[in-house]
């Protein structure tokens, strides 16, 4: 099961950073941020046939794929967002973190402007 290697990283990852932070710090914080890169990778085919599939179903359901891709692009953000700032969080910098979500928020909300859009107008032309 992937599942089980990917927290075995996590766990050995999280102890060689826990005995690496009282000697070098900063590499503590490197080995966090290169086995979430790694954790990232192993699952890196998981998401692209979640994509795949998602695009698939966006077609036969005759959406645009503009906003399908816009709603990948909102997730992908999220994602992004959400890692940055738990890294952050692990250096310390709780301040900063929560500046990375505020802003993944602002920009989780002007990308779906185009969509709330559209979907208004297509209200109003169900209204007589």
């Amino acid at each position: 099961m992937e599942i089980l290697q990917i927290v075995g990283l996590g766990i050995i990852g999280a102890i060689l950073a826990v005995i690496l932070r009282q000697q070098k710090p900063e590499l503590a914080l490197l080995l966090s941020i290169g086995v979430g890169v790694l954790i990232f990778l192993m699952v890196i085919n998981q998401i692209t046939a979640v994509f795949g599939t998602l695009r698939d179903l966006a077609s036969q359901a005759n959406i645009s794929m503009v906003y399908v891709g816009t709603i990948l692009k909102i997730v992908g953000i999220a994602y992004i967002a959400d890692f940055g700032a738990q890294i952050c969080r692990d250096s310390g910098e709780g301040a900063l973190a929560s500046k990375i979500e505020f802003a993944a928020k602002i920009l989780v909300l002007v990308m779906a402007v185009p969509i709330i859009v559209a979907v208004l107008q297509a209200l109003l032309k169900l209204v007589p």
